[in-house]
């Protein structure tokens, strides 16, 4: 069920009405929609505003459930979204979002807004095998917005076999505990 207070273009009013509204200072943009200016903005609304994207057979991964979690304040300018269903989908081709084809298993998903994201866990997991600047400050704003969840990621990575990139995770998840452990003291 889609929220009441979130508009996409083409619903009820075209993209250049919405921009309208939102120069007026009535609505504002929130992922690939718009809300009422004075929307509380939650994780929810956060994860149904990117839902064009992500229908029933993809959920929003890493550096999209990070915003979607709390880890900050913006939406990547890419969104990332993964498949969530045991059955392969069409090639999904969109320069605003990177879909990846791997399936993320139902332990590794939480409902929100109506949609599947990843878990903290799985979205510091993840965070935590990209090789990118920016996944070091979404981890530690993950950890801040989450407490607990850099020592789950770690356990999440070690009830694993051989995996691509583990070593190096766990490292990053590391040195973003002492980060986040210096600057909460």
């Amino acid at each position: 069920m889609r929220s009441p207070f979130l508009y996409f273009a083409g619903d009820l009013l075209s993209e250049t009405e919405l921009i309208a509204a939102s120069l007026d200072g009535h609505l504002v943009r929130l992922g690939e929609g718009f809300v009422p200016a004075d929307t509380v903005e939650t994780a929810a609304l956060r994860a149904a505003s990117i839902g064009p994207f992500l229908g029933d057979d993809a959920a929003a991964t890493h550096a999209s459930a990070a915003w979607i979690l709390g880890a900050c304040d913006e939406p990547p300018v890419r969104h990332s979204i993964q498949r969530c269903v045991a059955h392969r989908t069409r090639q999904r081709l969109d320069h605003r979002y990177r879909y990846r084809d791997p399936r993320v298993e139902d332990a590794d998903l939480l409902r929100l807004g109506g949609l599947a994201v990843t878990t903290p866990t799985r979205t510091a997991a993840d965070l935590a095998r990209e090789e990118d600047e920016d996944a070091g400050v979404l981890l530690c704003g993950l950890a801040r917005a989450h407490p607990g969840v850099l020592a789950l990621a770690a356990d999440w990575f070690l009830a694993r076999g051989k995996m691509p990139g583990k070593r190096p995770a766990l490292r990053l998840l590391a040195r973003c505990q002492e980060e986040v452990t210096r600057y909460t003291s």
